[in-house]
């Protein structure tokens, strides 16, 4: 069974359950649109790949920490897409949850996918207290203050924010949280895995920034230039597109670097791999230097 198959099986099995039945139909709807809408399912994946490399001998237990972090990821995209924050019309290619159902159920699916992400860690870990209690801890630092991804959201509040602290929070935390997990549900010290998550979280902020500016709306799924309409914080805009581009592939090449020896290593590797070129396509980055060569041309500011 590959990653995203496990992963796909899990979310769909772990949510049922969860949800239960007698609650409100059209905030289970819309809790279910959010989540099964599509996506690529990497915090999942990392956590299982980390599992499997760390020998996976409570599968249920990574399964459930696997859903808990995409059930907060999926929370997290409802909130953004509000009116509050990006008044998105679109995520994924299909209506965003307060476009589909209205803004006080995207509310409400938004907090009912938090909670839902902590029963089902709490009710698949309960006969191993232990890993349960470092798996708990573990999603609230990703989730929470000082540097989750509440935080991440919030620097956008600010009036100034640091680059690199903004997108550490927003997007990082949460994959720093996805292979400490996978670690974790095995018994495993998580340090070692820690850095894997936070290079290719960092990774995959400065990818949507480069996305932002090279991707039109059907290719992103959701608008695009949002960056530039609300004036947040940006890699393509501090580093310049050709930096921020340079940028990303030396993320990516300390993702893949950071993995510890292992006999799934080469899988890791892989997965780091066809993230990347799923993420910022050469293709269409040559396509769009193409069209704007005044783009190309530009000097290319240092990454740092």
């Amino acid at each position: 069974m590959s990653l995203m198959t496990r992963a796909e099986h899990a979310l769909s099995a772990h949510f049922e359950q969860a949800a239960g039945t007698g609650a409100p139909s059209r905030l289970v709807a819309a809790m279910r649109h959010a989540v099964f809408s599509g996506g690529a399912r990497i915090r999942p994946q990392l956590c299982m790949a980390v599992a499997t490399a760390c020998g996976d001998n409570a599968p249920q237990l990574t399964n459930a920490a696997a859903v808990s972090l995409e059930l907060m990821h999926c929370a997290s995209l409802v909130h953004d897409d509000m009116p509050a924050f990006d008044n998105a019309d679109t995520r994924r290619g299909l209506p965003t949850v307060h476009k589909a159902f209205g803004e006080p159920l995207a509310l409400l699916a938004g907090d009912g996918l938090i909670v839902m992400a902590y029963r089902v860690l709490l009710q698949a870990g309960v006969q191993q207290p232990e890993r349960l209690v470092a798996l708990m801890d573990n999603l609230t630092t990703g989730v929470g203050l000082p540097h989750g991804i509440v935080a991440g959201q919030a620097w956008e509040c600010e009036t100034s924010a640091d680059l690199g602290q903004y997108q550490r929070a927003k997007t990082g935390a949460l994959f720093v949280s996805a292979t400490c997990a996978g670690a974790l549900s095995c018994g495993v010290a998580p340090e070692p895995w820690a850095f894997l998550g936070q290079y290719l979280g960092e990774a995959y902020q400065v990818a949507d920034d480069i996305r932002d500016v090279i991707a039109d709306a059907a290719t992103l799924g959701k608008p695009a230039g949002q960056d530039t309409l609300h004036a947040r914080p940006s890699s393509a805009q501090a580093l310049g597109l050709t930096g921020a581009i340079a940028h990303f592939d030396h993320l990516i090449d300390q993702a893949a670097a950071s993995i510890p020896a292992c006999f799934h290593r080469d899988m890791l590797c892989q997965l780091v791999q066809h993230e990347a070129e799923r993420l910022v396509p050469k293709a269409m980055c040559e396509g769009y230097f193409k069209a704007h060569p005044k783009v190309a041309a530009a000097p290319m500011n240092a990454p740092h």
